[in-house]
């Protein structure tokens, strides 16, 4: 009955409304942090990111958790078809480097297919007006672990070289699945590359 409270109110703490991520036409916020691919750490760059094409960056609240796991995978399963566009994918979530680590390289999630960073302390979100909330104490991951950091709402930013945002997908606002965020952002890189 406890680990049912606790994922009850995991899940609504995860799906409280976004407050004004930011749009399409905006600037991006440049950032730089310490990211996992493959299980190996590794300093991101969006600005160096950018040089190389497109950049998708998604924002979610925690590694090893549902939506999170689905969305992961999903973004492995078509990382093809986001290199045919030459559009980079980034994660970005409130994880530890160390919980980076395992859900980067791990084949049901990120697969070593593209990277996922860590903003510990939400600084990157709140660059991009996102929303940081308090996860349940005693919130435990599909793992088991206990999930010892605060989330961001799950939110999809299409950015092109020039550090424009073309689009912005929000769960909270658009009712957008994590699978569909995927989808959604495919299908706008592959209308840039035309």
């Amino acid at each position: 009955m406890k680990r049912l409270l606790v994922a009850a109110l995991l899940s609504s703490a995860l799906a409280l409304p976004a407050v004004a991520a930011l749009k399409q036409g905006e600037k991006a916020p440049d950032f730089s942090t310490k990211a996992s691919l493959a299980g190996k750490e590794f300093q991101f760059s969006l600005k160096d990111a950018l040089k190389k094409g497109p950049v998708v960056v998604y924002f979610y609240p925690s590694a090893f958790t549902g939506g999170c796991n689905i969305e992961a995978h999903t973004f492995a399963e078509n990382k093809d078809k986001f290199d045919a566009a030459h559009t980079t994918i980034i994660g970005v979530s409130q994880d530890s480097i160390a919980r980076l680590n395992a859900f980067s390289s791990d084949p049901a999630y990120c697969a070593g297919k593209f990277p996922v960073a860590s903003d510990p302390t939400g600084a990157i979100a709140k660059s991009f007006s996102l929303t940081n909330r308090d996860i349940p104490k005693g919130a435990k991951d599909s793992r088991g672990e206990e999930i010892d950091h605060n989330a961001t709402e799950r939110t999809t930013f299409v950015i092109t070289p020039d550090s424009k945002i073309v689009a912005t997908l929000s769960s909270a606002d658009d009712k957008v699945t994590p699978v569909e965020h995927v989808e959604k952002s495919l299908e706008i890189v592959a209308a840039l590359k035309k």
